[in-house]
């Protein structure tokens, strides 16, 4: 396991390095001017001269390379640069905003996982039932819809229409304090949306996985031993039926990631969505960069996570292999 996890870390540099240039690269080929951006209204009336001061103080008139290098080298010792859109040091905007994404997505993804799984089991052991039917209808709904519709139909149905739940934000309006009980209430309708868009998947796997390990003859030999259904359903096929779904982990990272960014967007979030559109926008080279590794970082180490768990759960699998 050590040495598999070792080789995956090493392999993650090179990718890494390919990323961060590739966002500098493509940034540079984006037709939005990042001088603009930083300035403005400001920049709306300013000659070129002044521009171009500017651009030569932000460094945006540098060659990509020389632009990327600098960022790398920096980062390397810690200093991720300053944003020039948010007009403060790059580490500063992820650490106020990454725990507030990290919870959503947390709270999220469990929430997908622990209802897909029960579903799923449920719908194996009646196949074409009333159950089965009608929850895989509705996964297939939301495995087709993106994030934002039923965000904005749970904003319409909970916030507006009933009143129950707030629509958006991290606390009350007018309130400067952050309470507990204020962030879980604001929690409630962005990890019911986030969870919605990654339970399709969870449910599938498990009732297929579930499904087939059911029609196997060790289960079917179970049964004709007179073992609880609570037993066959539980110790054989959710056990045997769950493997597929621990690939199933790291594989959803990226899909977890873009249906957050959306989400987050939606609901007025205070994590990194905001940031990472206003950098996308603005052109905002240290910022972008960051966030970029940071979530490249996430799906690797979903990955190397999903291969893990499903070695763990299945010891014909080698580490070393």
């Amino acid at each position: 396991m050590a040495r598999m996890a070792g080789r995956r870390t090493l392999s993650a540099g090179p990718v890494l390095l390919a990323v961060t240039f590739g966002v500098f690269a493509v940034a540079a080929l984006s037709p939005f001017d990042p001088v603009k951006a930083y300035a403005g209204t400001a920049g709306l009336t300013a000659s070129q001269e002044r521009l171009d001061e500017l651009r030569a103080g932000l460094g945006a008139d540098r060659p990509v390379v020389a632009r990327w290098w600098d960022w790398l080298t920096s980062a390397l010792t810690g200093d991720l640069g300053t944003s020039s859109v948010m007009r403060q040091p790059v580490a500063d905007v992820i650490t106020g905003r990454v725990g507030w994404s990290a919870l959503l997505a947390a709270c999220a993804f469990t929430a997908a996982v622990l209802a897909g799984t029960a579903l799923g089991v449920l719908a194996a052991r009646r196949p074409s039932g009333p159950l089965d039917r009608s929850v895989t209808a509705l996964a297939y709904t939301l495995e087709a819809a993106p994030a934002f519709w039923p965000g904005l139909l749970a904003i319409w149905f909970f916030s507006v229409r009933l009143g129950v739940l707030p629509a958006g934000g991290l606390t009350d309006a007018g309130s400067d304090t952050v309470t507990f009980g204020q962030v879980a209430s604001h929690l409630v309708l962005p990890v019911l949306v986030l969870a919605a868009s990654q339970f399709p998947w969870f449910f599938l796997y498990v009732r297929q996985g579930v499904a087939g390990a059911l029609a196997q003859d060790p289960v079917r030999g179970a049964r004709a031993r007179g073992l609880a259904e609570r037993t066959v359903l539980l110790g054989h096929g959710l056990r045997s039926g769950m493997l597929p779904v621990l690939t199933l982990v790291g594989s959803r990272v990226p899909e977890l990631i873009t249906g957050a960014l959306l989400v987050e967007t939606v609901f007025s979030w205070p994590g990194i969505a905001a940031a990472t559109v206003q950098a996308a926008t603005a052109v905002d080279f240290p910022l972008l960069a960051a966030l970029t590794v940071l979530a490249t970082a996430a799906v690797l180490a979903g990955n190397l996570l999903s291969d893990l768990l499903y070695g763990l759960a299945d010891p014909r699998v080698g580490f070393d292999g």
